[in-house]
């Protein structure tokens, strides 16, 4: 080793030391003789990993020495002692009869009881055409000439622009792009047809599906509710059955993408060999908000166009041709405290315009709807070994009253991917932090929230896509999509890959996922 030279080690902990010239060789030599301190140079993942592997698999490992056991006793049995056993079990027999007739009606019970596997078989998200893109200097310029905000709002608009990582592809409807805009409730129904219509055609061509063999079908948009509903602008466009079962959720916030999916969940276990339909959107139009009042500002920068359209059933035959399969729902309501409640709120300002106003108190609720949900969703998805740590931290600060740091499960070993709501750069970057996530896991959000912004309750089916653009789906993967909404809510779906799954025809990052992940949004 030169004199001048230095050598940078990498330290036990994570660090690094800098070795200098011919003053250390001795030492790097004697110590490289030893054998290394595994306690200081083993990673701790690895023992948390083989920990998680060995208490996951204790029943088998416990049930390996007892069926051993009994092969070796079955080999050493002769011919004698299997007759003694049938003799045995023939003057035993009304005992046979009874303990069979028992086993046959539990699992018939079992099998009757149990609920329908629902199947997500495809889905489609709308891509609006390039014409409606609206890059952040046009976005400023057209705000401006709208005459409607003064300087501090423009000034104000312009920052929460360059902090929200949305990027220059983001949409915005066809009446926001007019000078002066034209929030009227033909252009509203206009955004609500092409954004609905374009998802559902695409899932109907991608899927061989007629929409007569549709028998549930389910529409979200929290803040256009029309009469007649959007639900039957579907029925009417498509020439739906009589009796299909519509349903329209208005006022549900971004998280009514999960609780439309749950509702079509519950329905799907009443009615046998059905398809149902979800449709999640939002729309922008009428919802813009053109007063000063800051709180009320920032959706006109975060919300965008978009919308995506899902297709479930309950067939056993649809199985073959499903991407996943729905394994859990869980939804956390916290609409009966005040400050939850008005956290996301629409009302009117001191001028009488209206908007939806954003409380700063908006991330410690989210927070805390977050903890409630993943409280009741662990125990559902942890593996056994993450829930004894935190079931045994919890006792010791408990019982000990220790000083003891509350365990954070590592919800890594319960999931593969994570389809965040891209509600925002400080909702992914909060969610990150809390569930010690990596930036590969948070990267679907992070890259839909820069390419589509804030689509509300579709951005999760954005970001699955995204997963599947990059081949990243594997079959028996599992997919925790969780999202946030007014209320406050704080819902979450678990789905599970039933094969490699490989992204739909036409679908929204066909065109544009070589350019993902943007590097400075990634790092």
């Amino acid at each position: 080793m030169d004199q001048g030279r230095a050598t940078r080690l990498t330290t036990a902990n994570g660090g690094s030391g800098v070795v200098g010239g011919g003053g250390s060789v001795g030492v790097q030599i004697q110590q490289s003789r030893r054998l290394p301190d595994f306690l200081q140079s083993v990673n701790l993942k690895y023992v948390k990993l083989g920990y998680h592997y060995l208490i996951s698999n204790l029943l088998t490992l416990c049930f390996v020495p007892l069926i051993i056991v009994t092969l070796i006793e079955t080999s050493q049995m002769e011919l004698d002692d299997i007759r003694q056993l049938w003799l045995h079990l023939q003057y035993n027999l009304v005992s046979v009869v009874i303990c069979s007739a028992f086993l046959v009606f539990g699992l018939t019970v079992y099998i009757m009881t149990r609920p329908k596997p629902v199947y997500l078989v495809d889905y489609s998200c709308y891509k609006p055409p390039d014409h409606l893109k609206a890059p952040s200097h046009s976005f400023m310029e057209h705000s401006r000439l709208t005459g409607d905000f003064d300087d501090s709002s423009l000034e104000f608009q312009r920052k929460i622009l360059e902090r929200s990582g949305l990027g220059d592809d983001t949409y915005v409807p066809e009446a926001m792009h007019a000078i002066p805009p034209e929030p009227t409730m033909v252009a509203a129904r206009d955004e609500a047809e092409k954004v609905m219509f374009g998802a559902l055609d695409k899932l109907f061509s991608n899927c061989s599906v007629k929409p007569k063999d549709i028998g549930i079908l389910v529409v979200n948009c929290s803040l256009f509710n029309p009469t007649p509903s959007l639900s039957a602008m579907i029925v009417n466009k498509y020439k739906l059955r009589g009796n299909i079962r519509s349903f329209n959720l208005g006022g549900m916030g971004c998280s009514a993408g999960v609780i439309a999916v749950d509702l079509a969940k519950d329905l799907l276990q009443v009615h046998r060999n059905t398809n149902a339909v979800v449709v999640s959107t939002e729309n922008i139009t009428q919802n813009w908000y053109f007063g000063n009042k800051k709180s009320m500002l920032i959706p006109n920068c975060l919300f965008r166009v978009g919308g995506a359209a899902v297709l479930l059933s309950n067939k056993s035959v649809d199985r073959r041709r499903a991407k996943y399969k729905l394994v859990h729902v869980v939804r956390t309501h916290r609409g009966a405290d005040d400050k939850a409640f008005r956290c996301v709120y629409q009302e009117q300002d001191d001028k009488g315009k209206t908007g939806v106003s954003l409380s700063k108190d908006l991330m410690a609720i989210a927070g805390g709807a977050l903890k409630t949900n993943i409280t009741t969703l662990g125990p559902l998805v942890l593996p056994i070994s993450e829930q004894l740590l935190f079931f045994a931290t919890l006792l010791v600060k408990k019982l000990f009253n220790a000083d003891v740091k509350p365990y954070i499960p590592d919800f890594k070993l319960a999931f593969d991917h994570f389809c965040i709501h891209a509600g925002g750069r400080a909702v992914i970057d909060e969610l990150e932090k809390n569930l010690q996530l990596l930036p590969i896991h948070v990267e679907a959000s992070r890259m839909t929230l820069h390419r589509f912004g804030n689509t509300s309750s579709s951005s999760i089916w954005y970001e699955l896509a995204y997963i599947e653009a990059k081949g990243r789906m594997r079959k028996g993967n599992r997919v925790w999509q969780i999202a946030f909404g007014s209320g406050f809510k704080c819902n979450s779906a678990v789905w599970q890959a039933l094969r490699n799954v490989r992204p739909s025809h036409n679908g929204p990052w066909e065109d544009s996922i070589h350019n993902y992940p943007v590097k400075t949004l990634a790092e």
